[in-house]
Order: structure tokens, then sequence, then C-alpha cells
């Protein structure tokens, strides 16, 4: 395991891949956004930022924090603040850049990761939902160390839970207990279609997408970058309950082939 550490990680990008695992963008009510977004067979639907340092607007804010989300700041005449946890998979990565292009990702250590959205109809784009300033989205304070992202490699058993204690105590099942090889695409089919996105996916104004390659050399050709992979299914009590004051979000990687998983069910019961 390797530790966290955010001071260092304010000077890496973060961005997003959409609709990288099957049902996700119609549970949570964004399929509509992608009408006009192409893609084939299961590929995801883009990639989107959420943190892009040196901006001088809402992406230039530092939205992570292991142990808080902070509820966004209304004003007069907002609708409810609709908050949904996103139970993803977290892989940091070196980047390696030829000019202003990035020609290779090299992963070296993926963990949980809370991609906390704002359900915004009508949102003219992604990042719109997904940072509102600080301890707006959730990171794990200890990421496991892995260069190797094949389906039968070291991740080949992990999997991704997440569950929602509410302000009275009572634990429920938030997200689908999931296998990191159940994304449509892992590994380095994953690594090579990013690349690929960020040298050519540019945004228009009838998508949601934006042009995350240029973002990137703007502030100053990041030398890693934080990838919420995608949001896993979410059980029906997920996918019908937004957070509240009090509430806990509990999103983890664990090794199934390990007594992580007896382990993980104990403190989570327990607190």
């Amino acid at each position: 395991m390797i530790d966290i550490d955010l001071a260092e990680v304010r000077n890496w990008f973060g961005f997003g891949v959409a609709g990288n695992f099957a049902g996700h963008l119609e549970q949570a009510g964004e399929a509509g956004d992608f009408v006009k977004v192409v893609t084939e067979g299961y590929a995801p639907k883009g990639i989107f930022p959420w943190y892009a340092p040196g901006r001088d607007d809402f992406l230039g804010e530092f939205p992570l924090s292991s142990d808080t989300i902070l509820l966004p700041a209304t004003a007069e005449g907002d609708g409810p603040l609709n908050l949904q946890i996103e139970p993803e998979v977290g892989v940091a990565c070196h980047v390696v850049w030829n000019g202003d292009t990035v020609v290779r990702l090299e992963p070296f250590a993926l963990g949980a990761f809370n991609d906390c959205s704002i359900r915004r109809p009508n949102a003219p784009k992604i990042s719109y939902k997904k940072n509102w300033g600080p301890a707006s989205k959730g990171v794990a304070s200890q990421f496991f160390e892995i260069s190797d992202l094949t389906p039968d490699g070291p991740t080949a058993d992990m999997r991704l839970v997440c569950y929602l204690r509410d302000d009275g105590g009572q634990q429920h099942a938030y997200g689908v207990d999931s296998p990191l090889v159940g994304y449509s695409y892992y590994g380095e089919v994953l690594l090579d279609w990013i690349v690929e996105r960020l040298a050519n996916q540019k945004g228009s104004a009838d998508t949601p997408l934006e042009d995350v390659g240029a973002l990137m050399v703007a502030s100053g050709h990041p030398e890693n970058v934080l990838i919420g992979i995608g949001a896993t299914r979410y059980t029906p009590l997920g996918e019908s309950t937004y957070l509240k004051p009090g509430d806990e979000a509990i999103v983890r990687v664990y090794d199934s082939a390990s007594s992580a998983a007896s382990e993980l069910r104990q403190v989570v019961s327990t607190g």
C-alpha cells in the first residue's frame, strides 16, 4: 500500500471516464445527455475533467478529501441538492508527454474513489456536476501499489463495494459489489482508449464532453493524473437515495482472495 498525500495530489490533474459500467448512466438519469455521442461497441462515452490545477474557475478548486464531503453552498432559487455517491476505482498514472500530446499513461496505484456528483438536469457539461469546491470528492488515504492492470494480473480478484450509513446509524448497500474486471474497458485497453481520447476528443456544444487534453496542456503538462475509471451500478436504494447531512459514504476496494472481505464487513458494521 502507498499513502496518498493530498498536498502532492494538488499538482496532479483529475479526470473521469463516463459510461464505463453497463447500466450506470441509465440509473443516474444521465443517459439522455449522451444521445449525440457515438461510440463503438462497449466503449465508454468519453472523458471529463473534475480538477485542473492552475485554472481560475471552478475546475481550479482542489476537490479531494479522505474523510469529508461538504455540501455545496445554495442560493435563492436553487433546486434541491441531489448529491449521489459515485463508487469508483481511482487509478493514479504517470504521464508520458511528447510535446503537447500524451503518448502513454503508466499506472502505479489504484484505490477507492467517490466521484460524488450533483444531479443537475440540463447542465451543459459533465464537469458542472463534479466540482463545487473543497471536499466535493472522496479518495482513499491509501492505494494499492499496482503497475499491472491486465485482467488476469494482480487486480483480478479485486472488487469495489459501497455502503451508506445514515444519520441514524443504519447501514445500507448503496452500490453493487462489483469486480474491477467487470468494467466495460479495463487494463491496457482502457488506458490506450484514454490516450486516444486525450488526443482526439474535442467536445462540442451539443455534447457534455470537453477537450480534456487541451486542459491538461493548459495546466502545465502535469506529470501525474488521477483517473476515476467509472461508477459501478447502484442498488435500488442507491439509485433512489441522495446524501443528507450526517450520512457517511463508504467506498472500498478490496481483494476478495484475502481475508479482507470478512474484515471489511466487520469494519463497516462496527464503524
